[in-house]
């Protein structure tokens, strides 16, 4: 039995290096897109489409004063900025009226759209600030993300290419509070969603983008029969670009990657929160995401020095713990440090290890029920990805 432990170590290893080895390609490929882009930006910096940003709101985050006021700072010609929360008076359109007075040469539009008819709140704000939207390309970023001046024009870059319907950026995890469980949930972002999303663009290209930022060109959202057509999807985002791709557009990754703050500083938050997100891409991408097991590291490392210590050969089980870590810390170099330029060497250095065991446990807690916990109330996911309100 212990020879079996030992040979389910080994096996998951090679799974997960060959993994490692994809994400390097990836990076590679990624890497040399980048240098590409950014020379075309230097070059092309007059390609400034009008932009209407659309930002759903609910309620006060902690620093949604410093992110929002980081969407009027941009080096960009013509944008406006749209507003959508659940109430009038909600707290966080309060706090986008105070940053919004600050900046007074920005067009800014505060909506309401009362008791949602969907689901999913999100949507019905989006379908309402696009029927609002005084220009064609619409770029969706969510409330806990902070940028920098140059976001728009690298947003509106890909756009170029009139094939484009949409794109999307990557994101670094930012815990901007500290604590060691924000601390883990942000280097998780970092790096194994970027590893997954490089590896998954390189095999199949981009079906899908990331919601933290989206961008699509109007015609495309019309098209798929508007925002509405996520009314009752967890993951809106996955829904959106994929069905542009459906489409034959282009979706895009962009070379810019941006800050996702993490606001879950509690050890029970942040894994109602990651829990979540696992269950949502089972069963947006249920095959996908089973394969996932095998490409985490430290369970099968660990497993390895179990067996190898249980046998009398501690040696063996050292080098295969020793094995294991190697393959994360390769991972959260290439993609931690040089794709998303995350300077948390503790975080990449460190703590990746033991987000990718915790990676392995929020995969396995995924298959425990499809109910998950969503801005204060229950949902069941449901074949396909979308969801109902749990009995």
């Amino acid at each position: 039995m212990l020879y079996v432990l030992l040979a389910i170590s080994v096996f998951g290893l090679i799974t997960s290096s060959v993994f490692t080895g994809m994400v390097l390609v990836a990076v590679a490929r990624y890497l040399r897109e980048r240098r590409t882009a950014e020379s075309e930006l230097r070059q092309h910096p007059g390609f400034t489409p009008p932009l209407t940003l659309l930002k759903p709101l609910a309620g006060a985050e902690p620093d949604l004063e410093a992110h929002l006021a980081s969407f009027f700072e941009q080096d960009y010609l013509k944008f406006e900025i749209l507003f959508c929360a659940r109430e009038a008076n909600d707290p966080g359109l309060e706090i986008a009226r105070r940053v919004a007075a600050r900046f007074p040469q920005i067009p800014a539009k505060f909506m309401s759209t009362g008791e949602p008819p969907c689901i999913n709140a999100k949507v019905a704000s989006m379908e309402l600030m696009e029927r609002s939207a005084a220009h064609d390309i619409l770029v969706i970023s969510d409330s806990d993300v902070r940028v920098t001046p140059d976001y728009l024009r690298a947003v509106a870059l890909p756009f170029a290419d009139e094939k484009v319907g949409g794109m999307c950026c990557l994101y670094r995890g930012v815990a901007a509070g500290g604590g060691l469980w924000a601390r883990l949930e942000a280097v998780g972002m970092s790096v194994e969603m970027t590893a997954g999303v490089l590896v998954a663009r390189m095999m199949e290209g981009m079906q899908f983008v990331l919601g933290p930022t989206m961008a699509f060109r109007r015609d495309a959202i019309r098209q798929m029969g508007g925002f509405k057509v996520t009314a009752d999807y967890c993951a809106d985002d996955f829904v959106l670009g994929n069905e542009t791709w459906k489409l034959g557009q282009t979706v895009v990754l962009s070379h810019h990657a941006i800050d996702h703050i993490v606001i879950n500083l509690s050890l029970i938050a942040s894994l109602k929160h990651q829990v979540r997100w696992m269950k949502s891409t089972r069963f947006s991408r249920p095959k996908g995401h089973f394969g996932t097991a095998l490409t985490f590291s430290m369970p099968f490392g660990l497993l390895g020095l179990a067996a190898g210590l249980l046998l009398g050969h501690p040696l063996w089980g050292i080098a295969l713990l020793l094995w294991a870590i190697a393959s994360r810390e390769a991972l959260s170099i290439a993609v931690g440090r040089m794709v998303v330029r995350d300077p948390s060497w503790l975080n990449l250095l460190v703590l990746y290890p033991v987000r990718d065991l915790m990676g392995f446990l929020f995969w396995a807690a995924s298959y425990m029920g499809s109910r998950i916990l969503w801005r204060g109330r229950v949902f069941q996911l449901l074949p396909g990805g979308k969801m109902r309100a749990a009995k």
